[in-house]
């Protein structure tokens, strides 16, 4: 990495599951780093130490100003937000409020304050049900839950104030992330997740009864949904090439699919978790939720031709053995503050 790439970044979501990924590569390439989250699903001790964490809503313009000035932020890696499908359904314009509008107010305020580089985490939900699979950039944008509509609406207001302003931006639409840093330095912290991965090694580990499977009459092999799950450290590897992509070209915008390019069922997951621990999860058959594609399978071919990045943990059960070890870690976590506090 030359020099120019060096420049000073803001992590919005740093310390949630995703974000705190990024951080920890980001270091790792010896980037500076900056976080800003309000901890309403992260955590503190996501962070690393050494990297500053700014608590507070990226929709509050003053404390934007204030951390652009005393960091000297270059560019924005753009997570914080709300991700839950069923939830967006259920209650949609929180999700827009907190996806769409205050992604406005942050891209406002990196304007405003000459910040020339935005990364920011999309999603496959902005595709919908596709029409073909494996899913290409260029697919018909349809998305079928409030969540999907919130990131795409936040792609094109990124599209026009690029276009009026002096700064570029890339979109990265996930698939499936799953899995933990193999260095057991962060995972999936949030209670009550809903990532099947997450919830399955927390049945595998006693701290569910059993996981429920969502839709077993969709038009796939078996019947449950397939998805392209990627690893959240490969995933982190390809924000910080993209990021640095943006800086090499900041002429240059575009959107890439993160994924894998093959899919499991769900029925699939959860054996490959008995394979991997080697007992048997409970499953509950459940109808459909609102708002689920039966499938969703990326073609990374554009991520894969534009960036030198190639997956080092495209592996199921290795996806899984890292998500197992950091819930295995997080437990002892919890165990250790509670029996602290239960001394005092």
């Amino acid at each position: 990495m030359n020099d120019t790439t060096r420049t000073p970044v803001l992590v919005t979501g740093g310390a949630g599951y995703i974000g705190s990924h990024a951080v920890l590569a980001l270091c790792d390439a010896g980037w500076d780093v900056a976080v800003i989250d309000n901890l309403s699903t992260g955590f503190a001790f996501a962070v690393p130490n050494g990297v500053p964490l700014y608590e507070g809503d990226i929709a509050d313009p003053a404390l934007l100003a204030r951390i652009f000035a005393e960091r000297g932020i270059g560019a924005i890696m753009h997570f914080a937000g709300s991700i839950v499908v069923p939830e967006s359904v259920a209650d949609p314009l929180r999700y827009y409020e907190n996806n769409t509008v205050k992604s406005r107010a942050l891209i406002e305020a990196a304007v405003a304050g000459g910040v020339p580089h935005i990364l920011f985490s999309s999603t496959a939900a902005t595709y919908g049900t596709p029409e073909t699979s494996p899913v290409r950039e260029d697919a018909p944008k349809q998305p079928i839950n409030p969540y999907g509509w919130s990131k795409l609406m936040t792609e094109q207001m990124l599209a026009d104030a690029a276009a009026a302003h002096p700064f570029n931006y890339g979109a990265l639409r996930y698939f499936n992330v799953a899995g933990a840093d193999p260095q057991g330095r962060s995972g999936q912290s949030t209670a009550g997740a809903t990532h099947l991965i997450k919830v399955a090694c927390e049945a595998a580990l006693g701290k569910r009864d059993s996981v429920s499977v969502f839709g077993t009459d969709y038009a796939t092999a078996d019947g449950t949904g397939v998805r392209d799950y990627i690893h959240v450290s490969d995933l982190a590897a390809a924000h910080v090439l993209a990021l640095e992509a943006l800086i090499a070209e900041p002429q240059r915008c575009f959107t890439m699919n993160c994924g894998y390019g093959r899919g499991f069922s769900v029925l699939e997951v959860l054996d490959a978790v008995d394979r991997v621990t080697n007992a048997k999860i409970e499953r509950n058959l459940q109808p459909r939720r609102a708002g689920d594609p039966g499938e969703l399978v990326s073609d990374p071919s554009r991520l894969r031709d534009t960036l030198p990045w190639r997956p080092q943990h495209d592996d199921l059960d290795a996806i899984i053995a890292h998500a197992l070890q950091w819930e295995r870690k997080l437990t002892g976590m919890r165990e250790s503050v509670d029996g602290s506090q239960g001394g005092r």
